[in-house]
């Protein structure tokens, strides 16, 4: 057994460095029972087919030459030897030991494991109301056992202290005082704690909700899961180490001891798991056998980690004891976990103390080199060199804490806490250079020969048929976009590689069936009439379209169209399967090939008629009520990027990996990338399309659907909605209701809205939705996570400004900026007590008021729906400055930049405080420091006029019915069988 000691140590230290790295994004805790059912019975295994090589009988006797796991009592004193374990009451005895009593802790670990599984499951199903608890204090309660279970009444050894020097008789008493290891081991549990306190992420907006006993009952069974913890840890290490009778049991009987009682276990987990199935309704059935390929994968992983891991660790409690095992986790845990950490973040935000995580982790590593001298030292005097971790201290130990040491002290040197300019001043200055280089390179056309050439080199094909007459229709309405549509060249690049008759198929598939909730309007020598099967509730959007389009008919070919009656996109095609569509779209086409300016004559009649009767088929899935991140929302991703490989389970925690590439500090600075969800897997749980639409019908095959608006990865055709273009909801100030200038309004951060982005039907969806989360982060509940803006620091000067990130409790912030966010009437789209919950937590509910009562405020917040928001177009058209989070992406995205026509928010809501005070400024006492920071209210006005000169120019109802006839010119080219003959090759073809 000797020869296992090393391989157990290193690989201890491995997989604990392994399993603190991936933990935080595994997928295997979506199901935590599941995945505690295969991780037990698989350890077991591994234990059980391990004691089979194991010595059978002991090969010596322990007697003076076993293992002594920490030797707290005088070891000099004179004594008889006596054998020692590392817990108190699980020596080894040299009376004959109780069988019974072997069998009650066989049966105790049993009992504690089913229960540590179920404590987790409950903590993790509420994570975001977890509190710190005191793990990191695990080897100090065993340090504590070893030295209440150690004799101590020995007076000390001075014979020979004449001999000394008055140093050499204080560290000889050192070494001998039985308190000497709880010293050690409490520095580095407190040392431990300090670095993870100082270098932690910042609270997440995910809603902990003060109505609920969550706020209370988690941290409880936190601390109830700790003991649990140390409840298992004990009962392992007395069927590793206790002997049976006068007998010593064998390692071999040990190890098979403990497989046992975790096959046990395994075993009685999964009959509580088909006792729960049996009596559950029927969505918590399908919950509980739905196995995502996605979680079967990450759960084989952590299963082989977790294995290697655990197998080292009860190995190592039985060479060096229980409390030196959890000392070694521990520390490596904390440094991999805090240096990650410190290695992700040099910058001033997220919030992290360095020098008090460097000192921290100075302390820990140099209390751990402490310990493992003391510990040599102490066991050299005894002669008994196999008690210790080390006899003698390799010097790799000292070189591995070395190159730690210097890459703390590397990382805690570069990094700066203070800022010397404010993020949001350097995003405004580079939107306008961005802005100035959109508008130059998409206006340049100044005549037909010129937009066909700028056509041909962007997309290098010819235009279509019919693009003078689009050119035409553009420039006697005065569009200043003549150029850029690019947003339509990615939209459509895929359906390249689809025949004109696929689409046809799949148009006629959509619409045919009213179950799909796609409707159709059939284009028939220039004439635009609605399909059968539109559901009454939806035609005002079927009229609106109608009379869009009845504008340029007459130039467009005979075709059906499919238009997405849902707010939530439709169509997500894997990147698998995608890319190499995309990749067949941009080989379509020659820009110098000599094409035909019409459309093929014949195309009426390729186009199958509507039934009256509907047909039943569909090429749809319902995911309504249910998540569609996984199998949806990313799929459109490459398989490496992080939203297909990783799972933030842990919603309690900001993934700052996630926005530090869309962000500046705490400022959303790239709103485009903000859009991209491929890296930022947090994202499942932060939106009601992810977390449970409404009216969810989607495909992985690429179906000719046109939809409003759309997330990231899909693959709908955008088009200007008729809600806009009909007025739905329209900029009208009147004397009523006024819209005065910027400096008469009220500088209040302004939101009226209901609870409409998703279903919430009794499962606590809605604390994860974004219109909750914002409301709630402005709400005085003293549960919404402190927030982070940036503060002058008492050396800052306005010609040498020094900037600091401060943060503050939400009841600090709403004393010092004013905001307005509540939802109005009642709570909709909910079921079960998901209603009485959030009716509860974010009374009082205000009263309705009209939409024009918006212009009266300085500051508009703009939130996602079930689909797009309806109203940030009117917020664009007032003299109000619209704040913006959003997912999902309109067709006129292209053409507007955040920070010049408006201010981005990033979905999580971490940088909502800290922009509103950037433009309203802070006037108050903060931690009796009194404050009195100027706002930026000549940039918010700027940007306020900027944006509504701007949405002027591009947003008009022209400008839709000009993006919109370009994209069904386009798709008349798609869908039409001679596509490679025709197009626009000149003014020649006019």
């Amino acid at each position: 057994m000797d020869r296992t000691k090393w391989p157990a140590l290193l690989g201890l230290v491995a997989g604990t460095y392994q399993l603190t790295s991936t933990i935080g994004t595994t997928f295997a805790l979506e199901k935590p029972v599941h995945s505690s059912i295969a991780l037990l019975s698989s350890l077991a295994a591994v234990l059980l087919v391990i004691s089979r090589f194991l010595p059978r009988a002991e090969q010596h006797k322990r007697d003076g030459h076993g293992y002594n796991a920490v030797p707290l009592e005088d070891v000099h004193t004179d004594q008889t030897p006596r054998r020692r374990s590392s817990t108190p009451g699980f020596q080894d005895v040299a009376y004959p030991s109780s069988l019974r009593k072997l069998r009650l802790v066989f049966l105790l670990a049993v009992t504690v494991i089913c229960a540590r599984v179920a404590v987790l499951q409950h903590v993790l199903a509420n994570i975001q109301c977890a509190r710190r608890t005191w793990e990191s204090a695990i080897p100090l309660v065993f340090g504590i056992f070893d030295y209440v279970g150690s004799k101590r009444g020995a007076s000390l050894d001075t014979s020979h202290e004449h001999d000394l020097t008055l140093y050499g008789i204080w560290a000889r008493r050192i070494l001998q005082a039985p308190y000497r290891y709880l010293i050690i081991v409490g520095a580095i549990c407190v040392a431990c704690v300090i670095a993870i306190t100082t270098t932690s992420s910042p609270a997440t907006s995910y809603i902990c909700a003060t109505t609920l006993p969550y706020t209370w009952a988690v941290p409880l069974l936190q601390h109830v899961g700790t003991a649990l913890d140390v409840s298992i840890l004990a009962c392992l290490t007395y069927l590793i180490r206790q002997d049976e009778g006068k007998n010593e049991r064998s390692a071999a009987l040990r190890f098979s001891t403990v497989g046992w009682a975790l096959m046990i276990s395994a075993i009685v987990l999964s009959i509580s798991g088909g006792a729960y199935y049996f009596v559950s309704d029927p969505d918590i059935r399908r919950a509980i056998i739905t196995i995502p390929s996605a979680f079967k994968w990450s759960a084989v992983k952590l299963d082989l980690l977790f294995c290697f891991t655990a197998t080292c660790t009860l190995f190592c409690i039985y060479h060096i004891g229980t409390t030196t095992t959890t000392l070694v986790l521990l520390f490596t845990a904390t440094m991999t976990s805090t240096t990650a950490f410190a290695w992700a973040h040099p910058h001033p935000f997220p919030i992290r103390s360095a020098g008090y995580g460097f000192t921290a982790a100075s302390l820990a590593m140099f209390a751990l080199i402490v310990y493992f001298n003391v510990e040599a030292v102490s066991i050299d005097s005894d002669q008994s060199s196999s008690k210790a971790t080390f006899a003698r201290i390799p010097t790799l130990v000292y070189l591995t804490i070395l190159l730690l040491l210097g890459l703390r002290t590397a990382l805690w040197v570069q990094h700066d806490s203070l800022v010397t300019y404010h993020p949001i001043d350097l995003l405004i200055w580079e939107a306008k250079q961005q802005h100035d280089a959109y508008t130059n390179q998409s206006t340049r056309s100044t005549s037909l020969d010129k937009a066909v050439h700028n056509y041909r080199t962007r997309y290098n094909r010819q235009p279509p048929p019919n693009f003078d007459k689009w050119y035409d229709y553009a420039t006697e309405r005065t569009s200043f976009i003549i150029d850029d549509f690019d947003s339509i060249e990615r939209d459509l690049l895929p359906f390249y590689a689809l025949s004109p008759k696929e689409i046809r198929e799949r148009t006629w598939e959509l619409i045919s069936n009213p179950w799909n909730d796609a409707a159709g309007l059939s284009i028939r020598d220039g004439k635009v009439e609605i399909s059968p099967h539109v559901v009454p509730t939806h035609r005002w959007m079927l009229d609106g379209l109608v009379e869009m389009i009845g504008f340029f008919a007459e130039w467009l070919p005979d075709m059906d169209l499919a238009f997405n009656l849902n707010d939530e996109c439709r169509v997500a095609v894997p990147y698998e399967d995608v890319e190499p569509m995309r990749a067949q779209g941009r080989a379509f086409g020659d820009p110098t090939a000599s094409v035909r300016n019409a459309f093929s004559p014949d195309r009426a009649a390729q186009w199958t008629p509507i039934p009256e009767e509907p047909i039943t088929t569909t090429p749809l899935t319902e995911l309504s009520f249910q998540r569609t991140f996984q199998p949806f929302g990313s799929v459109g991703c490459p398989p490496s990027s992080p939203a297909r490989s990783q799972n933030c389970w842990s919603v309690a925690s900001l993934c700052t990996t996630c926005t530090a590439p869309h962000s500046h500090g705490i400022a959303l600075s790239n709103w485009t990338l903000a859009g991209n969800i491929c890296h930022q897997p947090d994202v499942a749980s932060l939106h009601g399309l992810y977390l449970s639409p409404a009216a969810f019908k989607g495909s992985h095959t690429l179906l000719p659907i046109f939809s409003q608006s759309k997330a990231h990865g899909f693959n709908d055709v955008l088009y200007p909605s008729a809600w806009n273009y009909m007025d739905k909801a329209v900029y009208r100030p009147s004397e009523e209701y006024p819209d005065p200038d910027w400096k008469s309004k009220n500088a209040t951060l302004f939101w009226r809205g209901a609870t409409s982005e998703g279903v919430s039907p009794g499962g606590g969806q809605w604390k994860g939705m974004t219109r909750q989360r914002f409301v709630h982060l402005a709400s005085p509940n003293t549960t919404s996570p402190s927030q982070a803006i940036l503060l002058p620091t008492s050396k800052s000067t306005n010609t040498a400004p020094r900037l600091q990130y401060t943060s503050l409790s939400p009841s600090v912030l709403r004393s010092l900026l004013p905001v307005d966010l509540q939802f109005v009437s009642s709570i909709l789209r909910c079921g079960g007590r998901d209603c009485d919950d959030q009716a509860a937590e974010f009374a009082p509910l205000a009263e309705p008021s009209d939409f024009q009562g918006h212009w009266g405020y300085k500051y508009l917040l703009d939130l996602d729906g079930a689909g797009f928001s309806g109203r940030f177009l009117p917020f664009l058209h007032s003299k109000s400055l619209p704040f913006k989070a959003a997912l999902f992406r309109e067709w006129w995205d292209d053409r507007l930049t955040a920070w010049v026509h408006f201010v981005p928010l990033d979905i999580r809501g971490q940088g909502m405080w800290a922009t509103l005070a950037y433009f309203a400024g802070v006037n108050g006492t903060i931690g009796g420091r009194s404050f009195d920071v100027e706002g930026r209210d000549v940039e918010g006005e700027r940007i306020a006029r900027v944006g509504r000169e701007w949405a002027g120019k591009v947003l008009r109802r022209e400008d839709m019915e000009i993006y919109f006839f370009r994209v069904l010119l386009e798709w008349g080219r798609l869908t039409d069988e001679g596509r490679e003959g025709i197009g626009f090759s000149g003014a020649d073809d006019s």
